[in-house]
């Protein structure tokens, strides 16, 4: 039966949620204050991360991030200004860093990611946003051997998982990857994953899908949402209000004070990330790389070389630091000691993330308003997937995954 839906968000999740509901015959509304990506799913490192299966609070956290944080060259940093009141979140996060919660954060990463490239290409196939896939093999890149033993806790999961490193050591790692330079000298290369090739186009790209397929993308600010006998009939807008019989909740971090408007009080914080986008480079790798040392991503992009990663414990008011760019800024040229470039493109964005590691999807209670947020690092390695999910659950079809670990209602 067609539904009148709005989808709020306009980021991955946002967009492949509009486009799999349009496809399943519903009306739909695409909502969002700014342009279709313009969030982290516009700044992100582009990968397609089927490997990225290992949650940030694995066992041994505490003891990992005191000795990141009394490290300036360590990828972790903190606005202490922000810190007391992430105080409950890092409170709940920590007591998740133990083996049985990892364990089962594991398993609920596994299929949301594992089949990452062909849900992509199931969402763009014969469309113009096909152009932006590509598939590629991935490295990652340590000083030595030691340093890649030292992840064998990581390793071992990603093992069990399928994905089983070749690992490459000396001069065989300039033969893969001619690009890095001796700082390197043991690269770990993972087979068959895929990356997007300009995330902001791809983004925009997939909102014109949306509309060519009968859909519709309006520029506007959700303000509230109004329940009639507990369930959605209406979403209040800066362009007035828009009524509906579903809604489908993407909007990323600014999911959360929604979320209180329907009752609920998600713990969800900002992972502040960040990214270089080398514009004009000399050089660009084969392949994507993860530059362990500085847990970074680099990914070479139709127009240019980006190096995004990091971790910032902080809110969402204040604009960029300059540690962690600058640490990007060093290690890529530590890593890449022969790399040129016109101009270096720099930005922060806000990953939302749940203290399990574990996004929301699903219906909140019975109000008819569907959760598709919190994806933390994997946003766009799961967007498509988690929109097929919510569009099957908003179509009343079966679905074959157990939607338990990323129940909607679990923090009420």
């Amino acid at each position: 039966m067609s539904r009148t839906i709005i989808v709020i968000g306009a980021g991955i999740c946002g967009l492949s949620a509009a486009i799999w509901l349009r496809r399943a015959g519903h009306e739909v509304t695409l909502l969002d204050r700014e342009r279709p990506g313009a969030g982290a799913s516009w700044g992100n490192a582009g990968l397609l991360a089927g490997w990225g299966i290992v949650p940030v609070n694995t066992p041994g956290l505490i003891r990992t991030a005191a000795k990141y944080l009394a490290d300036p060259n360590a990828p972790l940093f903190v606005q202490w200004s922000h810190l007391p009141r992430m105080l409950p979140w890092l409170w709940q996060f920590a007591r998740n860093a133990n083996p049985r919660d990892c364990a089962r954060m594991v398993e609920g990463l596994i299929p949301l990611v594992g089949d990452s490239v062909d849900q992509h290409r199931a969402l763009v196939r014969g469309t113009l946003a096909e152009k932006w896939l590509a598939t590629s093999d991935f490295g990652y890149a340590y000083a030595d051997r030691a340093a890649f033993e030292a992840d064998a806790y990581s390793w071992d999961l990603k093992r069990a998982a399928g994905h089983v490193p070749q690992v490459l050591e000396g001069a065989a790692v300039r033969e893969v990857e001619p690009m890095l330079g001796p700082a390197t000298q043991c690269l770990a290369l993972l087979k068959g994953h895929g990356h997007i090739l300009d995330p902001g186009a791809y983004m925009a790209d997939l909102a014109r899908v949306l509309e060519a397929e009968g859909g519709r993308y309006l520029q506007a600010t959700v303000a509230d949402v109004t329940l009639t006998d507990g369930r959605i009939t209406r979403v209040q807008t800066d362009r007035g209000p828009m009524p509906c019989d579903t809604a489908v909740l993407a909007a990323g971090i600014w999911s959360k004070p929604l979320m209180r408007r329907l009752g609920l009080r998600v713990p969800l914080e900002a992972e502040r990330g960040y990214h270089l986008h080398f514009r004009g480079p000399s050089q660009m790798p084969r392949h994507p790389l993860m530059i362990a040392s500085g847990k970074f991503a680099v990914n070479p992009m139709a127009h240019g070389l980006r190096c995004a990663g990091t971790v910032e414990l902080g809110g969402i008011a204040t604009g960029p630091s300059r540690a962690p760019l600058d640490l990007i800024r060093r290690e890529t040229a530590r890593v890449f000691p022969d790399l040129t470039y016109d101009s270096a493109e720099e930005w922060v964005g806000f990953r939302p993330s749940t203290p399990d590691s574990l996004p929301l999807i699903g219906e909140i209670g019975s109000t008819g308003v569907h959760a598709a947020f919190g994806h933390q690092h994997i946003g766009l390695t799961a967007g498509p997937k988690t929109g097929r999910m919510v569009a099957d659950l908003v179509s009343d079809k079966r679905l074959n995954i157990d939607l338990g670990p990323y129940d909607a209602n679990r923090f009420t």
